[in-house]
């Protein structure tokens, strides 16, 4: 009930009340539940998230068609005063709920016992459709599931359409700043300064499995025992979100959509995260609905489901709201990690290709850009347009090229433009890069604009490349 709540400068108190995770108990509990698997002891599991104990047994049963009956007093608790309130909403973290053959209960409580881990049988299934919860002897809840799950009512919660942001051109944001400054400028700014510092504290090594880690466009993992990898990225620009949530929806999901087609995966499916302030309020329901509503429609282009997700909202304090921030985890797949591509060059006299154009109508979009924040110092403008359909022939192309061996470096272009993006890719191979720049009176559009479904590639082989484009009817 916490996460419910807006912060004050009163409320400080509870910001202790987050859960908080243990990632090593976490590894444990899954070795544990994997090996419970492989005894063929699990007939049904789900990890306990959000509402804790309630949401796990109430989705189980429903699912089954069946009920469930719990003994509260026979749950593993911190604290022995714990009401059935508190115990079934509690969200403790590294916790599984499972139906196991009882003949099979000694055999999951030597294996918990063996990972160190509490196990206790607390109940189980029936079949009246009704979860009976029991403490202190008595019957604290009886209640059907119908109405806490599929037939449970849905929010239908009033919202003030959005107030779209005036598209801005090129020349009322470009500023007379040679190229190597403004380049200099960005690479040192929040949204594009490293993060190293960050995730070098953190081991993503674990099992040697680990092709690529944290720092380019997706990590890259092989799937253990098998020439496979699994390619995984996070997306989401807040600012284009704030701007126009149905665009920076659709943005989110193609941004990462780019990142996994850059190291040549095929993308799979996402998850979602989504964090905004208070629902209650017009303005941020609206957000939420034309968010979540772009993020739909750009999955169902790309043939990406939503697998899942989670929710945090009311997020403000004394009454300021976040940026919107739904952000998109995406999973792709290669049967061949060795034909991965990273995003720094490392071959000399390699031809590098931009992918995608640059919008004419603004002469590079600069708008709710990076530079025009850093640079011109002016806020808002309409974020770029995002085409989902361009994105996936963009990305076909981009993946058979890879596949093919007619790439060496693969870069997507987002926050910052095309010449942030080519300093990332020289930066992480320690190999330089000479472009040619056009005869533009808007070159700092050309250079800095964040136009959408747009790729740098190095290719080995031109022709070849090109004819491939040409093939696919895609603008190079």
């Amino acid at each position: 009930t916490m996460a419910s709540t807006e912060f004050s400068d009163e409320t400080e108190s509870k910001r202790p009340t987050v859960q908080v995770g243990d990632p090593f108990t976490g590894k444990l509990l899954m070795e544990a539940c994997l090996e419970l698997m492989a005894a063929d002891a699990v007939l049904s599991i789900q990890d306990m998230g959000a509402a804790g104990l309630t949401s796990s047994s109430v989705e189980m049963a429903s699912k089954g068609g069946l009920g469930m009956e719990i003994d509260l007093d026979l749950v593993p608790v911190r604290e022995a005063a714990m009401s059935a309130y508190e115990i079934m909403l509690s969200e403790s973290q590294e916790r599984m709920l499972m139906v196991i053959k009882p003949e099979q209960a000694e055999t999951a409580r030597a294996i918990f016992e063996k990972w160190d881990l509490d196990f206790m049988p607390i109940g189980k299934v029936t079949d009246t459709q009704r979860l009976v919860l029991l403490k202190d002897s008595e019957i604290a809840c009886d209640i059907p599931l119908a109405p806490l799950v599929d037939d449970a009512p849905e929010y239908d919660r009033p919202y003030r359409p959005e107030e779209l942001q005036p598209v801005l051109g090129t020349a009322h944001l470009a500023k007379d700043i040679p190229l190597p400054e403004i380049l200099k400028r960005l690479l040192s700014c929040s949204d594009l300064a490293s993060r190293r510092w960050i995730y070098e504290q953190y081991d993503s090594d674990v099992m040697a499995d680990t092709i690529t880690g944290p720092g380019g466009d997706a990590a890259l993992v092989r799937i253990h025992n098998t020439d496979k990898g699994l390619a995984v990225c996070t997306d989401c620009t807040p600012r284009y979100v704030d701007a126009d949530a149905f665009e920076g929806g659709k943005q989110a999901v193609c941004d990462a959509y780019r990142n996994i087609s850059a190291r040549g995966a095929k993308p799979l499916a996402v998850t979602n995260n989504l964090n905004f302030g208070n629902p209650e309020k017009q303005d941020i329901m609206a957000q939420i609905v034309g968010a979540v509503t772009g993020m739909g429609k750009a999955c169902k282009v790309l043939d990406t489901p939503v697998v899942s997700g989670n929710v945090s909202l009311y997020n403000e304090t004394d009454g300021m709201a976040i940026q919107p921030c739904p952000v998109i985890g995406m999973i792709g797949i290669l049967d061949d990690w060795q034909q991965a591509v990273g995003t720094g060059l490392s071959e000399t006299d390699n031809a590098l290709f931009v992918i995608g154009q640059t919008d004419k109508t603004t002469d590079g979009w600069l708008g709710c850009s990076v530079y025009a924040r850093e640079i011109s110092g002016r806020e808002g403008g309409a974020p770029p347009s995002v085409d989902p359909e361009l994105e996936r022939r963009h990305g076909t192309l981009v993946r058979r090229a890879i596949a093919e061996g007619l790439i060496d470096a693969a870069h997507d272009i987002s926050d910052g433009g095309l010449m942030v993006a080519m300093a990332e890719m020289v930066m992480a191979g320690q190999c330089g890069a000479k472009i040619t720049l056009p005869d533009s009176d808007t070159l700092h559009g050309w250079a800095f604009g964040e136009d959408q479904a747009r790729y740098i590639l190095a290719v080995r082989d031109a022709a070849a490349f090109t004819a491939l484009c040409d093939l696919s009817l895609i603008h190079i």
